[in-house]
């Protein structure tokens, strides 16, 4: 029984040790995370070069959801994959000082690029399209915006519609319905 015991013990810290680890700025930090100098528009041609998509990940400083999604969700190992393989991550701080360049070429802070943007949540995934338009911000052309912290399957059903492309024909299948049906093929009960 003590051996079982040391033995969960011991997957249960593995477990933790997998989730991000605490910046400076107190935000959570993945490997998967790309840190670069928050051009968007560079940011968008390194992600398209190396054949994935730009995901902009927005979070705070003692954020309990955003601990929840990086030890919770984003270790769930089809969405890990999926970040490492097609998506490049820039973390964005909701209250930051850091200057950054929008889609549109505007340099604002990222305290002023949330609020310019309306992200009032974290975290908020904002998933950029296949193609970028220089004339408009980063919200504004999104393929796909995510706010708030949601379990794995919802989490892997919005990355693989935004990995699909799936959102440039809503009239096939627009998220809800992808998502419904992903739910009931996967038959696991993850409805949120």
């Amino acid at each position: 029984m003590r051996l079982i015991l040391g033995t969960l013990a011991v997957l249960a810290m593995a477990g933790a040790s997998l989730a991000a680890e605490m910046g400076d700025d107190g935000l959570h930090k993945a490997d998967w995370m790309r840190d670069t100098f928050k051009d968007l528009q560079e940011d968008f041609e390194e992600a398209k070069s190396e054949g994935k998509k730009l995901l902009l990940l927005v979070e705070q400083r003692g954020c309990l959801y955003c601990r929840d999604m990086h030890e919770n969700t984003f270790t769930d190992p089809r969405i890990d994959e999926l970040l490492r393989d097609d998506f490049f991550v820039v973390q964005l701080n909701l209250h930051g000082d850091i200057e950054i360049i929008d889609t549109d070429g505007e340099e604002l802070s990222e305290k002023q690029a949330m609020r310019k943007w309306g992200i009032l949540f974290t975290p908020t995934m904002v998933f950029l399209p296949a193609e970028l338009d220089d004339s408009q911000a980063a919200q504004q052309q999104a393929a796909a915006i995510m706010p708030g912290a949601f379990a794995p399957g919802t989490t892997l059903d919005m990355m693989t519609w935004v990995k699909e492309e799936r959102y440039l024909d809503v009239s096939e299948e627009d998220f809800q319905r992808y998502h419904a049906r992903m739910v009931q093929e996967r038959n696991d009960g993850d409805t949120r």
